[in-house]
């Protein structure tokens, strides 16, 4: 048998399992919504309440309530009460470096840069 023989065999074992490509791909939908990468750039930066989010998004309170919950459920961002007022902040270190990476990558690919 030869080393060419052997390089699919190589190949293949550097090769995610399909749960793991799942979990990658449910990790970067975070990022595939506008919305919620709106959210997660402002909770990189402060805690926020979900009126404040609200206000400053321009949204209405239920869709605000809807993205974080979904990120929540995600394990991306954490919650402290205080008083009447939930506030969130981001979670993920992880996260925040690929958003701040992307946005990196997108302002370079910009005309005239």
């Amino acid at each position: 048998m030869t080393k060419l023989d052997d390089a699919p065999i190589a190949a293949e074992s550097n090769l995610l399992s399909p749960l793991e490509a799942g979990s990658i791909a449910r990790f970067f939908q975070v990022l595939a919504d506008p919305t919620r990468v709106r959210i997660v750039k402002a909770l990189a930066d402060k805690a926020w309440c979900v009126s404040e989010l609200t206000h400053a998004l321009g949204m209405d309170q239920p869709a605000v309530s809807h993205q974080l919950k979904y990120l929540r459920k995600m394990g991306l961002v954490n919650w402290e009460k205080k008083g009447r007022h939930v506030y969130y902040m981001l979670d993920d270190s992880h996260l925040l470096d690929i958003l701040v990476s992307s946005i990196a990558h997108l302002e370079c690919d910009q005309p005239g840069t």
